[in-house]
Order: structure tokens, then sequence, then C-alpha cells
């Protein structure tokens, strides 16, 4: 297990200052019952973020609480910060990679009052932005936040510079991929790669297994079991073929390398047979430690 300073050095690599977009909020936010975001997921092709992330997160806050307490250690020691995941039922985010403007994006589903551009108004922190839907959104360059809001969403975007990012996504926004929903059902946390290759290939070559094969999508989701986590993971490959090589090559490296503290490869990918089906290759991971889970978010 790893101490409490290193969980929070761990998650502010991984999920970069979330706790401020959450004091925003919650200064804004009244005390009505928040909507239950329901059948987002079930009736929506796309997600109100940007297409060029690394990583899309989908989180239903209540139902994932533990693991996004983990996750988010670092940011939750600050009550307000608490109180605010605390009010949140459904969160979108994206991770962007070094070289592009933004540094994450969230869309945060919710009940917001409609006159909450008052508390952005009296804060000489904060200056009002037109984006280019036409919408206004208060921009902070102390810390690089986009902020906007109405009575049903927060859109929230953080830039590498202290130059303003729109922080609403133009439509239809970016695709879910297919069969993620489906995949995803019934999990409370998830999320997908959008180019996994060259992850897999870190994790299987510190393994011992080096190997390549041109995975399309990872699909990932997380729940927890009894005092531990348990993943799920679909590779996507471009057809049956690759799937059904691949599938085999896991199965015979898992028969050779032991399941040690120090190969998250061996939990994830090879703990357990993985399971042809068409193009993809579902894998059940071993029960994994929450400082497992911190790994496998800094890896």
């Amino acid at each position: 297990m790893v101490s409490k300073n290193k969980k929070s050095i761990t998650i502010s690599r991984s999920m970069p200052c979330l706790f401020v977009i959450f004091l925003c909020i919650l200064y804004i936010s009244c005390h009505t019952k928040p909507a239950v975001p329901g059948a987002f997921l079930e009736n929506a092709n796309s997600l109100p973020l940007e297409s060029s992330a690394s990583v899309y997160i989908i989180a239903d806050v209540k139902e994932a609480r533990s693991i996004l307490d983990i996750l988010l250690a670092g940011e939750l020691k600050d009550k307000q910060a608490r109180q605010m995941l605390d009010k949140t039922d459904f969160l979108a985010a994206a991770l962007f990679p070094p070289e592009n403007e933004r540094r994450f994006q969230l869309a945060v589903r919710g009940n917001y009052p409609g006159n909450a551009g008052i508390a952005f108004n009296v804060s000489k922190d904060w200056e009002k932005k037109q984006s280019a839907a036409g919408q206004a959104y208060w921009h902070s360059g102390a810390n690089g936040l986009s902020i906007a809001l109405d009575s049903k969403q927060a859109f929230v975007t953080a830039s590498v510079k202290n130059t303003p990012c729109d922080p609403i996504t133009a439509a239809p926004g970016v695709d879910i991929p297919e069969g993620f929903v489906d995949f995803s059902r019934g999990h409370p946390f998830s999320c997908w790669l959008e180019d996994p290759s060259s992850f897999i290939y870190r994790m299987l070559n510190n393994a011992g297994v080096p190997v390549r094969f041109p995975v399309q999508k990872l699909f990932l989701t997380l729940s927890p079991a009894e005092d531990l986590y348990e993943a799920s993971i679909r590779l996507q490959m471009e057809n049956a073929t690759q799937a059904k090589g691949f599938a085999a090559l896991l199965n015979i490296a898992g028969a050779f390398v032991s399941d040690t503290s120090e190969l998250m490869a061996a939990s994830l990918f090879l703990a357990n047979p993985a399971v042809q089906d068409g193009r993809n290759i579902n894998i059940k991971t071993a029960p994994l430690s929450e400082a497992e889970v911190l790994r496998l978010f800094k890896f």
C-alpha cells in the first residue's frame, strides 16, 4: 500500500486540480435536489467534449464515490471539494496529451441556477468571455480555467497556458465508440483510451512480453468488489483474426508470467483467460488494491 502523501502526488499528476472546479460550482450552486442523469449514456451517441483527448472517463458519482475518493485523494482533502462531490451526480472527463492546448475538460450533470453568473461577476479573478457558440463563459487567468453554466450542466476546460479555451464543445462533440455503452452498462466508473497500443505495449513489455498488436480501442470499467476493486477490459481489434491471435498470445503469456506487485500487466491482462468475441477481446482482471488502482491511472 502507498502512503497518503504518495497518493496525493500520484493524483495531482493523473487527475489535475479538479477541486478548483468543484469549488467554483459549489459556490454558485443552489441547494435544490439534483437531477439524476439516469439514461444519459443510453440515449447518447456522443459526449459534449473535444475529440482530441487521449482518455475519456465517465462516472456515476454516487455509485463510484469510493473509486473517486482514491483517484482524487489529494483534491478531496479540501472540505468544500468533498461537499461539491457529495452534490454531483454525473461527470464526464477528457484528459489531453501534453502537446494539446487543453489539460482536461469536464461536463458535469446537475441542477444549476439560471443566475449563476452573478457569482463570477462579483469576483475580480474571473473575466466574462463569449464562446464560439455565442454563450457566455468565465475565464480565470490565475489557473487557466474556463467555465460555462446553464440550468442542467456545467462545462469546464483547463488550458496549458493562461490563454482561454472555449469550454463549450460544438455539437456533436466526441463520438462514443461502438460497443462502449453496452460494455459499461451497470458499472459506476468507465473509460476508454483513443489510442491504447503504446499503453498496452509498455504494460506487457514491463512483464517481459514485448509484443505489439494494433489495438484500436481499450474500454475499461472499474467496480468495487468488497474491500478491493475489479476491472473489466475490452480490447477492440481491426478484425476477428487479429483478435484471435492476440488473445492466444495473452493466454500463452499468462501461463508463464507470475503475478507480483511489480507487474501490473499480470493483474490486468494476464491473471484470467482472454476471451475472444468477434473482433473484441474481453478480460476480467484480478482484484485490485487501492495502490494498484492508483498505479494503473498513473501509468
